[in-house]
C-alpha cells in the first residue's frame, strides 16, 4: 500500500528512534529523515541499524536497551524521541518465565523512562520537544497469553501521560500511537507462536485471532504508523499532548 507523505518540516531537528532497524521503527526513521530531521537509529541489530541509518543519512547506535547503562552512553541532544523498541512472548501466566517478563518491562517501560530522563533537559532548554511512544491497542485492551506485553504497554501509556503533564508547559509534548497488528517481524513471530499455541495454521491465526476484533480486516502497514509519528511532530499537532492515537480498525470501538 502506497501511503501519501505528509508535508512536515523538521530541518534542524535531531531525532532518536529506538528499535529502528525494522518494522515501525524503521518506518518512523524514514519519515522523520524525509522531513529533514537528522535521525539516530538505536537497535540491538547492528547491521539493521546501520542499514536504516544509511537510508536516511543518519547515525546508528547498536545497543541493548534491556541494559539500563546503555542509555547513559547515548547523546542527549535530541528534539524528538520515538520509543518504539519492543519484544513479545506468548504464554499463559503460570508458564510465563519471570526473567522474560522482567526483560519486556525493562525494554518497554524502564528504557522509555530512562531515555526521556536522558533527553528532557535538552528539550527543556530549547523549549521544544516531541516524545512519541509506540504503544498498541494492547495498551488499551488485553488479550490472553500476553501478560508482559499488555501490562508493559499499559505502563507506557501511563508514563506518556505523566511526561505530557510535566512537559506540556515547557514546550515538550508526549503522545502514544496505539495500532492494532502491524505487518512487522515482531507480529510475524507472534503469528508463529500463536499457531503453535492454538494448534492451527498461521493463516488461521491472522483470520481467526488477529483480525477478529477490527472492523477493517487487514494488517496495518508500518508506513501508516510512521506518518502518524511525523504528524505528532508537526505544527498542526502542537496542542496534542497526553493523547493516545488509536489506529485499530475499530477494535476498541467494541
Amino acid at each position: 500500500m502506497d501511503i501519501p507523505s505528509l508535508q512536515v518540516e523538521l530541518s534542524g531537528r535531531r531525532a532518536l528512534v529506538t528499535g529502528g532497524a525494522s518494522g515501525i521503527g524503521r518506518a518512523c526513521a524514514q519519515r522523520l529523515g524525509a522531513s529533514g530531521a537528522h535521525v539516530t537509529v538505536v537497535d540491538i541489530d547492528t547491521d539493521g541499524a546501520r542499514s536504516a541509518a544509511r537510508d536516511v543519512g543518519g547515525a546508528a547506535v547498536a545497543a541493548d536497551l534491556t541494559d539500563p547503562a546503555s542509555v547513559d552512553d547515548l547523546p542527549k541532544e535530541f528534539d524528538i524521541l520515538v520509543n518504539n523498541a519492543g519484544i513479545q512472548h506468548v504464554a499463559p501466566v503460570e508458564e510465563f518465565p519471570p526473567e522474560t517478563f522482567r526483560a519486556i518491562w525493562t525494554l518497554m517501560v524502564e528504557a522509555p523512562f530512562r531515555l526521556a530522563r536522558h533527553v528532557l533537559p535538552y528539550m527543556y532548554d530549547r523549549g521544544w520537544g516531541r516524545i512519541v511512544n509506540i504503544s498498541s491497542a494492547h495498551g488499551l485492551r488485553a488479550s490472553p497469553y500476553k501478560s508482559a506485553y499488555v501490562s508493559a504497554k499499559h505502563g507506557l501509556e501511563g508514563l506518556s501521560k505523566v511526561l505530557a503533564l510535566e512537559g506540556g508547559g515547557r514546550g515538550v509534548t508526549s503522545n502514544c500511537i496505539c495500532p492494532a497488528y502491524v505487518r512487522t517481524p515482531l507480529v510475524e513471530n507472534q503469528i508463529a507462536d500463536q499457531a503453535e499455541r492454538h494448534g492451527i495454521s498461521e493463516d488461521r491465526v491472522v483470520e481467526e485471532i488477529m483480525l477478529t476484533e477490527p472492523a477493517i480486516k487487514r494488517l496495518i502497514e508500518p508506513d501508516e504508523v510512521g506518518e502518524l509519528a511525523v504528524f505528532l511532530c508537526s505544527l498542526p499537532a502542537s496542542f496534542m499532548n497526553g493523547s493516545s492515537l488509536v489506529v485499530d480498525g475499530g477494535w476498541t470501538a467494541r
